[in-house]
């Protein structure tokens, strides 16, 4: 039966919506070509209800956007940080935060899933890329200590996504020439509908 992994731990119960979205508000979601997208972000240096607050601010915005998983830079702050809530391939749901995450390197003969793969800044296209199909990252959690969180599927893609996010990456800089202009294109096509989604889900969310 499927479960529910809390900052990697197994949880009995669990709402539909992780309880710091309660507290948050919604920011504007940065969009690729925006300069914070495109280079690494500063290490979290102090730990306090400042990150409390940003993690609460970026749950909610990942949750109105419908994402499995948002860095910091994609709200505008130069952090290594991310939130994430997201499913792997058995349908179990993995939720939680890391700050300062590390990708642990794939060793070689690691399976590669080349599966579409969308991204909260880059509205409305989905591309496939190559991903591992198991991901290691470890980093702290709010409060500093030390955390580990590993994932398989869907739930490893997203975490190498947004790990990436924080080295300054963005999943465009994985495709060929051809395949990000693909992309920007169904952005160009798409971005108004996307958008759209949002705002009604902004409203629905606070009603």
């Amino acid at each position: 039966m499927p479960r529910v992994f809390v900052q990697g731990a197994p949880v009995a119960e669990f709402p539909r919506y992780a309880p710091e979205a309660g507290r948050g508000a919604v920011r504007r979601i940065t969009e690729v070509g925006e300069a914070v997208l495109h280079k690494p972000c500063r290490d979290v240096t102090e730990f306090g209800p400042d990150l409390a607050a940003l993690i609460d601010d970026m749950f909610r915005t990942m949750y109105v956007a419908e994402g499995a998983g948002l860095a910091a830079n994609q709200i505008g702050v130069d952090l290594r940080l991310f939130v994430y809530d997201c499913p792997d391939d058995d349908g179990n749901r993995h939720v939680g935060h890391i700050v300062n995450p590390v990708l642990e390197s794939p060793l070689g003969g690691r399976r590669l899933l080349d599966e579409g793969e969308g991204c909260l800044s880059v509205p409305g296209a989905v591309m496939a890329v190559p991903r591992p199909d198991r991901a290691v990252v470890r980093g702290q959690d709010r409060d500093g200590d030390p955390v580990e969180i590993e994932g398989t599927g869907y739930f490893a893609r997203c975490l190498a996504h947004e790990t990436d996010h924080t080295d300054g990456y963005i999943y465009l800089d994985r495709l060929t020439k051809r395949e990000k202009k693909d992309a920007l294109r169904q952005m160009a096509d798409r971005r108004e509908e996307v958008y759209a989604r949002r705002s009604a889900k902004e409203a629905a969310f606070g009603a």
